[in-house]
């Protein structure tokens, strides 16, 4: 007894797209997954290359949300910051998770195709760097390797010209009756700001009395969140490289493990981790 094959068009699907829009085409497929081109013939090259690719997808899709947490808590109205401040965490979860996939290469493998690389370098990556100036970490030594890219440079410049997603989130505080100190008439964005009495008092009173300061709290809540899951990312990368080079320096000319390390010291947010102390 024969069944005759399931067909999705007698249910109606469309099976024919010479005048229509395919999944192909909105998603412009054919570039995306030209996008990959080694330059070696190793196996695992392939690898490095798309978990990088997909990685600074990740990361464009971070900088959106956080632009637009930005201007919502801008805007007094900090509530739709909440679910994307959760998503930018859930990216960097997805993030931790692709570490995973890339550990599966050895350290035999990766030299295989590692001379392929040149100078170039994860350390140079412009959207982790948005991603660190929005939040708040505003190195300007770390402009240097964009440089010789003006539209670049410019983007980054852009940002640091700007308060940042904390800073945002102090100035919030703020305009509700908090006193922040001098961080309420800043004018300087550009400058990593420094650890201040005053804003942990008031995260302080924030965490005190919840209810009476949700919003707030909330808030508070989502960018440690956010922090956690980025600590993690940071974390990862440095036992990802130091499992496939151990303590090489970096193609592009860093320590390697050394520098990621150092990284793990940076807090996007101080005053919300030492508050928990002062509770």
């Amino acid at each position: 007894m024969s069944t005759k094959p399931y067909n999705p068009a007698d249910e109606g699907a469309e099976m024919s797209f010479r005048q229509k829009m395919s999944y192909t085409d909105y998603l412009r497929l054919d570039d995306v997954l030209k996008a990959q081109s080694p330059l070696s013939d190793a196996h695992d090259e392939l690898l490095f290359i798309i978990q990088h690719q997909t990685s600074e997808l990740w990361m464009k899709l971070a900088i959106h949300e956080i632009r637009s947490a930005m201007d919502a808590i801008r805007g007094d109205t900090p509530q739709p910051a909440f679910k994307m401040l959760t998503r930018v965490a859930r990216i960097f979860e997805q993030l931790n998770n692709a570490w995973d996939v890339l550990r599966t290469m050895t350290p035999s493998e990766y030299t295989e195709f590692r001379n392929a690389l040149g100078q170039s370098s994860g350390f140079q990556s412009y959207q982790y760097r948005a991603i660190e100036f929005l939040a708040g970490n505003r190195n300007t030594a770390m402009l240097g390797p964009h440089s010789h890219r003006p539209d670049l440079l410019a983007s980054l410049e852009d940002i640091l010209s700007r308060p940042s997603l904390y800073d945002e989130a102090l100035l919030l505080l703020s305009r509700n009756g908090f006193d922040i100190g001098d961080e309420a008439n800043r004018t300087n964005w550009r400058e990593t700001r420094a650890e201040n009495p005053k804003v942990m008092e008031a995260w302080r009173a924030v965490y005190a009395a919840p209810g009476k300061h949700w919003d707030l709290y909330e808030l508070a809540e989502k960018l440690v969140d956010f922090e956690d899951y980025f600590r993690r990312w940071r974390f990862n990368h440095v036992t990802t490289v130091e499992r496939v080079i151990g303590f090489k320096r970096g193609t592009g000319g860093t320590s390697g493990t050394h520098y990621l390390k150092k990284m793990l010291e940076v807090e996007l947010f101080p005053e919300l981790w030492r508050v928990r102390t002062v509770l």
